[in-house]
């Protein structure tokens, strides 16, 4: 029996539209795979906590300090590989501070003016690792200085907030209220030898004072923090 050709042209027709249906119909269950695995994992991702960037080995910063009104401006020359931290403070219509801090816990404080302040400590932690943010506790993202910034806070002690796009910081807050806010950020900059050298009134020779030194008070850390703030900065290896 011979079928019409209109038959055979029917179901010619009618398999090929169902082997089409059945073609797009397992690229759709592929579509919907592929979205629901990149799905899966973006929510794998987001769902872990950003960490905050090490500080780089060597930079420069002029940082702005505020506490209830009362400004400083600190020029830090951070200097991990050459095992040295040193911050230049100068007190609104007040005077130059020198904080120069070394990574065997020494350090010296020190004016370069007529007056040729200067003292001295022995601490037993050397300067801030690049890591020393290890640990901090993630507490989401906040709009400060004008950034969209990460923030962390380490131990009650200070809050820090990282520019989410460039992962640089913006400002860090004590716990005691101070305030600092990064005006600059240079990633590789390095003072010259020549600045690190402390004056000679610093030290004794023979254990005599080769100038009678003016005393100056210094504030002093809370031994349980392993660092301190002197007006805003950042001391310590901070091991916590």
């Amino acid at each position: 029996m011979t079928t019409h050709p209109l038959k055979t042209l029917s179901l010619n027709f009618e398999s090929k539209a169902t082997m089409a249906l059945a073609f797009s119909y397992s690229k759709y269950l592929i579509v919907c795979f592929l979205w629901l695995s990149m799905a899966t994992a973006t929510l794998a991702v987001s769902s872990e906590d950003p960490v905050p960037t090490p500080w780089p080995h060597q930079f420069h910063s002029i940082l702005v300090m505020n506490k209830s009104g009362i400004l400083q401006v600190i020029d830090l020359w951070y200097d991990w590989p050459n095992g040295r931290n040193f911050n230049i403070i100068q007190h609104q219509l007040g005077k130059l501070l020198y904080d120069l801090e070394w990574n065997n816990g020494t350090s010296f404080f020190y004016t370069l003016d007529s007056n040729r302040e200067c003292r001295s400590a022995q601490l037993e932690v050397g300067i801030l690792r690049p890591n020393w943010l290890d640990g901090a506790n993630y507490l989401g993202q906040r709009h400060v200085d004008g950034f969209l910034c990460n923030v962390w806070e380490k131990v009650d002690f200070i809050w820090y907030y990282e520019d989410v796009l460039t992962k640089r910081p913006v400002s860090w807050v004590f716990y005691t209220g101070r305030e600092a806010h990064v005006m600059t950020f240079e990633v590789g900059a390095v003072l010259e030898d020549s600045k690190w050298q402390v004056p000679a009134y610093c030290f004794d020779d023979d254990n005599k004072p080769l100038l009678q030194a003016q005393a100056f008070s210094i504030p002093t850390t809370p031994p349980h923090h392993q660092l301190f703030p002197h007006d805003g900065v950042l001391r310590g290896s901070m091991a916590i």
